[in-house]
């Protein structure tokens, strides 16, 4: 099994990745394959609806964008981690993975998605709710913890100190485990939902 894991903070070896390094012991464990990726430190412009996804198959703007979107296919869960700023995700996080999910054709259903946060204090539940809304829009199951998915901490190195938010990482890892296996399972015996074809109803005409 394989997880791909999106960390959009801009700082290497900071708070967000002590959480994710916290949940990469637990995938590698359980016998998951779990490669990380950092983008927040990356150049990435948001989408600007051109459309050209539609015929091209993959964004107009060639960067890590189309790079991720092969691991994604590939992968059976996606775990995407943000710092919080102004109880929002970081913006670089965010244009990636609108274009990551809008540009890409593959059927996204019943992959696991996992959102993980990271403030100093506040806002974690409003940019946990942020990240969700990719994978709810997408058919995938999104995994929970034993608390909402957030750990804390403002200076680097921090967040080590949060030890319920430590256990939290663990536990959701070992739930998306779990839940990657069982969906592997029941699409080997049942295959996946039936899709109706899709109703398009716009409120504007």
């Amino acid at each position: 099994m394989k997880v791909l894991i999106i960390n959009g903070s801009p700082r290497t070896g900071g708070n967000t990745s002590i959480a994710l390094n916290e949940m990469k012991k637990v995938f590698e464990a359980e016998g998951v394959e779990a490669e990380v990726v950092q983008i927040g430190n990356k150049d990435i412009r948001g989408c600007i609806a051109c459309g050209s996804c539609f015929t091209k198959g993959k964004c107009v703007f060639d960067d890590i964008v189309n790079e991720l979107a092969p691991k994604f296919e590939a992968a059976d869960g996606l775990v995407v981690a943000s710092p919080v700023y102004y109880a929002s995700a970081n913006a670089t996080l965010i244009a990636c993975l609108d274009r990551l999910f809008y540009s890409t054709r593959f059927d996204k259903t019943m992959k696991v998605g996992a959102s993980v946060v990271v403030a100093r204090r506040g806002g974690c539940s409003a940019t946990y709710d942020e990240l969700n809304k990719y994978f709810t829009i997408s058919g995938m199951p999104v995994a929970s913890s034993q608390y909402w998915n957030s750990i804390h901490g403002r200076e680097k190195g921090e967040a080590g100190q949060d030890l319920e938010g430590l256990q939290t990482m663990r536990t959701l890892a070992r739930n998306m485990t779990f839940l990657m296996k069982s969906i592997a399972l029941g699409k080997e015996k049942y295959g996946l939902p039936e899709k109706e074809e899709w109703q398009p109803t716009h409120f504007i005409r």
